[in-house]
């Protein structure tokens, strides 16, 4: 197992879509490529074993990866792809084991991982009562895309993901407008935004739209961020000391691991505390 995970979400009833490293193939240190930089302090292709993962699939340096130049790997998340991959459309056999197979499951890995990204934000999605009204499309959304997950290798690797993406992106829009719809005052719209490096401290952001906005470095603390849309976030560095996301919407662990943060950054529930931050 890679051990990569840096902070194991908890709780939330999505077991099934956050990381299990142990029943996981080190996908995630095989399969991916990654470019020397200052997440990465190597280069590495993809389908080439990381040279710190060991025979047992663990990672060698797990312990002092960002020490290590490795932070990269702490912020990634598979969504629980990895052990589905291994263990259910593999049946448990490894690409050690069975060399013959290990392309192709490198190749599902990816697409595994951007369905089980997408079942995260619909178990989400189907928690919210403000949401209620699109429950029986949620549902059926869920079922179809984990249903999915469960086929054939070769189905998975010839299913447009892409299209899948944008249908469960409309959907999920819906239930962020039905949520925010119920807090009070004029919400701010940032969808997409270039607001790299912006002094944002104290900023009121409570049921914003921030989809997809661009937050690198900047500076959010004590920001309001309660009930805000903060789904594809590029949260690397920014400084979320002190702020509020109690029930922000679509959140990722591996987004609040590339932030930076305090003890008393107030979280969703079902997130942790990222173990490099401030204390």
């Amino acid at each position: 197992m890679s051990e990569k995970c840096e902070a194991p979400v908890s709780g939330g009833g999505r077991s099934e879509v956050q990381a299990d490293c142990a029943n996981c193939f080190g996908l995630c240190c095989v399969a991916l490529p990654f470019a020397a930089s200052s997440g990465f302090a190597v280069d590495k292709p993809a389908g080439t074993p990381c040279g710190n993962l060991q025979t047992d699939f663990r990672c060698g340096i797990h312990s002092s990866l960002r020490e290590r130049g490795f932070s990269g790997c702490t912020v990634f998340d598979c969504f629980g792809a990895g052990q589905k991959v291994s263990q259910t459309t593999y049946g448990g056999q490894d690409w050690r084991q069975a060399p013959h197979t290990a392309r192709q499951m490198f190749d599902v890995f990816p697409v595994m991982r951007q369905l089980h990204e997408l079942l995260w934000y619909l178990t989400e999605s189907l928690a919210l009562p403000q949401a209620r009204t699109l429950h029986g499309e949620l549902r059926r959304a869920f079922d179809g895309i984990d249903a999915l997950t469960r086929s054939s290798a070769e189905t998975l690797i010839g299913t447009d993901v892409a299209e899948i993406r944008h249908e469960i992106s409309g959907l999920l829009l819906r239930v962020s407008e039905l949520v925010r719809a119920g807090v009070p005052g004029r919400k701010k719209n940032h969808r997409g935004a270039d607001l790299m490096g912006a002094r944002l401290r104290g900023a009121a952001l409570r049921g914003a739209n921030l989809r997809g906005a661009y937050l690198i470095a900047a500076d959010l603390k004590g920001a309001d961020l309660r009930s805000a849309d903060l789904i594809g976030v590029d949260f690397r560095d920014a400084d979320l000391s002190g702020a509020d996301l109690t029930g922000c919407l679509f959140l990722t662990q591996s987004q609040l691991n590339a932030a930076k943060g305090d003890a008393v950054t107030k979280l969703p529930s079902g997130l942790s505390r990222p173990g490099h931050w401030s204390r």
